[in-house]
């Protein structure tokens, strides 16, 4: 009898010390995570990152505490998709795009298919996640996706009025959207957000593709004298934000559930305010005086033209590694004429 009540009591301190040791929160101490954004602390985006980790705080009532980390401080910006996998951040936000060839289906939506605004480019490239369901992304556990509104060109001394302007220009541009700058006749430039302005301002590069939120939250604004409102070329960017997959296992079903429904809210968050942004860069363009460029509808039929050689290289990239990517952008094109 003494020897069962023993073996019981030593069964019932390792199952306390267990708890103790590995759920935190059950003794009162918060879960920590870590989250890593490439956006300025003052940008929109980078606004409503820090509020999704002050919301999460709030809906698990303390029991997980996010540390955000923005303008690059934790990772870069090329490196915050990595730096999630391997535990550097806990979650991350950056752009698809930067790190070509790594997510070849999600580049569906980085094609030039003339998006009206950025609630829809935001709507898309969550449903062709969901539709699609890419394995690139399976490293991670995607808390959710968002994109811009129309990526257009912005030029710094020369007018681009008619596609022939672009020619001999260099364009700053990345992934997709280099191809998308070749396609119209310019010298694309690869390099990320962080850097455009300096380049601009030192004359490095001429001009460069980026939606008009931009000319204010990156204040390119400052650096640039024109603005082509090339609408039927437009691509968008997509962004993601993603966990770290041990650090999400690691959570409970009802925390990871309440994290699942603030992802959910802040999806239309974040399409609402790429809008509400691009409105805020128009305004701050005409402020500074500068020339808004306006295509007539044969003009916009050209640049339209131009750009299709760029769907059709991405079909084939796509069949040559065996993925769906007539089907994505079949789903991508359809269901972007339903939402607009």
């Amino acid at each position: 009898m003494k020897r069962s009540i023993f073996v019981v009591m030593t069964v019932a301190l390792f199952a306390v010390a267990f708890v103790f040791t590995c759920v935190p929160y059950a003794r009162g101490e918060a879960i920590k995570l870590t989250y890593s954004n490439f956006f300025p602390p003052t940008h929109i985006q980078s606004q409503l990152a820090d509020a999704w980790c002050k919301e999460v705080e709030k809906r698990t009532h303390g029991e997980v505490k996010v540390e955000y980390y923005p303008g690059q401080t934790l990772t870069k910006a090329q490196q915050c998709y990595d730096g999630v996998v391997s535990g550097l951040s806990d979650i991350g936000m950056s752009v698809l795009g930067y790190t070509k060839g790594r997510f070849p289906v999600m580049e569906v939506c980085d094609l030039p298919l003339g998006y009206p605004n950025g609630h829809v480019a935001t709507a898309l490239v969550n449903a062709v996640y969901e539709k699609f369901r890419p394995t690139e992304l399976s490293d991670t556990v995607v808390m959710y996706l968002t994109a811009h509104g129309p990526g257009i060109l912005h030029t710094k001394g020369k007018a681009v009025r008619k596609m022939e302007d672009i020619k001999g220009l260099k364009i700053r541009s990345h992934g997709t959207s280099a191809k998308v700058v070749q396609a119209l006749g310019g010298t694309q430039v690869a390099m990320p957000m962080p850097e455009t302005y300096q380049s601009l301002q030192k004359g490095v590069v001429d001009g460069a593709v980026y939606p008009l939120e931009a000319n204010k939250g990156w204040k390119l604004g400052e650096v640039i004298d024109f603005c082509t409102r090339n609408i039927s070329s437009s691509y968008t960017t997509a962004f993601f934000v993603v966990m770290n997959k041990d650090k999400w296992n690691s959570l409970s079903p009802k925390i990871q559930q309440t994290i699942q429904e603030i992802n959910t809210e802040w999806i239309a968050k974040h399409g609402e305010a790429w809008d509400n942004s691009d409105e805020e860069g128009l305004e701050l363009l005409k402020s500074l005086n500068h020339e808004m460029i306006e295509q007539d509808a044969a003009e916009a039929q050209r640049w339209q033209e131009a750009v299709q050689p760029v769907l059709k290289e991405y079909i084939d990239a796509m069949k040559e590694k065996g993925l769906p990517g007539a089907e994505a952008l079949t789903y991508a094109q359809e269901t972007l004429k339903e939402m607009k």
